[in-house]
């Protein structure tokens, strides 16, 4: 079975055959790193991630990148309002968001490039821009000329004056038309700023993803990818400068798009006061119970983000972590745990995450109804492939349970300890009190044929 992919350029799923199969190419955005990224920043690198696993599974070299936006307004702003160099916002925020991407098993790419190292392939690009009449200079700008690319708004599918309306177009006299957009700006004393043809300035936003994608991929490339809030400008400035500076040459062959997250069913906003950071979620709950959200719906669709969509991924994983702990005496060769097909059919139609959970369900039902050895080796080495491939069930079961953010696991053991003796003794107030007091702690303590095994839990969630 091909791999299929929505493609937002013709808007149809189409047959993913890569320009060369020897090395497939991806570029997907990345933050612009000036304070921690709210949760829907997560969706592209977990989705997208997924992909290059997956693309990784057919082709015998991805090339993947996921930049850095390390230059920006904004990083001017956070460092001025800090009293620090630009640098130390950069660097501490880019170092938070490579440890909580790896705490959600996003996909490490295979190269991080970031923008102010890539200065000399910016300024290159805009020279060649002016050289070949799409880009002009005015007034120590660089200006890409809209009008010069007949394709403008493809991608988006809006026309131009839907363009300048929805991207809130600075009016400025040294611009030819309002829609023409920025590659280089002037820098005052006080900015960051480079040496070029047209004074001490910095790049604009869009370029430099262009110049990034050129240095690491080559001039056109497989896959680009991206939340749709993407689209238009970002996007659609990449395509108008790569393929004008590139000779007409395609600049990318499918774009992808991932839907927004909303927050109980309204948009996230600054204004609204609902932005979800992902770092203090990451304070509250496991990587993989965020994974699972963000890969329940399917990645085209918005996904509302709430506190019932938490609580349900965690009950879910519980359940199949459960099932793991009670079948911790079947051993499974590593070699065995490949994913069933019908999971990598899923994955292959267009990242069908939905079609993913619901494979999964079935693994773990077929798991629990297992009743020979061997037929509980097979539906546990099924599991766990499948878990593999789609980035879960990751822990070790026992390690999952005893999880949470400010749990003493030697405290909590010697209260199980002596609750059991307590037990042993016949001296149940004593077990029931310690069992309050474990509870108080979010702690639940199951009693099985094995022994005494115990959990973290959500202290709202206990009922003594």
């Amino acid at each position: 079975m091909p791999l299929r992919l929505h493609n937002s350029l013709t808007r149809r799923t189409e047959d993913f055959v890569p320009l060369d199969p020897g090395r497939v190419t991806m570029y997907v955005c990345g933050p612009t790193v000036y304070n921690y990224v709210h949760v829907g920043n997560a969706r592209p690198p977990v989705v997208f991630g997924l992909l290059a696993r997956l693309l990784r599974r057919l082709y015998p070299r991805v090339v993947y990148v996921r930049n850095i936006t390390d230059v920006d307004d904004k990083i001017n702003a956070a460092a001025k309002a800090a009293g620090v160099p630009i640098d130390a916002i950069t660097g501490r925020y880019t170092e938070a968001y490579r440890e909580d991407m790896a705490r959600l098993g996003a996909d490490e790419p295979d190269l991080v490039p970031h923008a102010t190292a890539h200065i000399g392939e910016i300024v290159a690009m805009c020279e060649r821009l002016i050289g070949s009449g799409h880009a002009y200079a005015a007034d120590g700008h660089v200006l890409f000329d809209v009008s010069r690319f007949a394709d403008y708004g493809r991608l988006s599918g809006r026309s131009t004056e839907d363009m300048i309306a929805g991207a809130r177009v600075e009016v400025a006299p040294y611009k030819k038309n309002p829609a023409d957009f920025v590659l280089w700006k002037p820098s005052t004393p006080d900015l960051p700023g480079w040496d070029s043809p047209w004074g001490r300035g910095r790049p604009g936003w869009h370029i430099e993803c262009s110049a990034m994608a050129a240095a690491h991929l080559g001039e056109s490339i497989d896959i680009h990818a991206g939340g749709n809030d993407l689209m238009f400008p970002h996007h659609e400035n990449e395509i108008a400068q790569s393929t004008c500076a590139h000779g007409g040459k395609v600049f990318a062959r499918y774009w992808l798009h991932n839907g927004m997250l909303t927050f109980d069913g309204r948009k996230m906003s600054k204004s609204l006061g609902n932005v979800v950071v992902l770092h203090e979620l990451l304070q509250k709950h496991p990587g993989e119970v965020l994974r699972f959200v963000l890969l329940k719906a399917h990645y085209r669709q918005p996904l509302d983000w709430s506190d019932a969509a938490l609580a349900q991924a965690r009950a879910t994983l519980d359940g199949w972590y459960t099932l793991l702990r009670d079948l911790a005496d079947v051993e499974v060769d590593a070699a065995r745990r490949t994913a069933p097909p019908e999971l990598e059919a899923a994955l292959l139609d267009d990242l069908n995450t939905p079609e993913a959970f619901a494979v999964m369900a079935r693994l773990a039902h077929a798991a629990r109804a297992a009743a020979t050895p061997a037929a509980r080796q097979d539906a546990k080495a099924a599991l766990l492939g499948a878990a593999d491939l789609i980035g879960l069930l990751q822990e070790d079961p026992e390690a999952w349970f005893r999880q949470a953010a400010g749990v003493d696991e030697a405290a909590v053991q010697r209260l199980v300890d002596a609750r059991s003796a307590a037990k042993q003794a016949r001296d149940f107030a004593a077990a029931d009190r310690i069992r309050a007091e474990l509870l108080a702690m979010g702690v639940v303590v199951e009693d099985t044929a094995q022994g005494p095994r115990w959990k973290t839990v959500n202290v709202d969630e206990c009922a003594v």
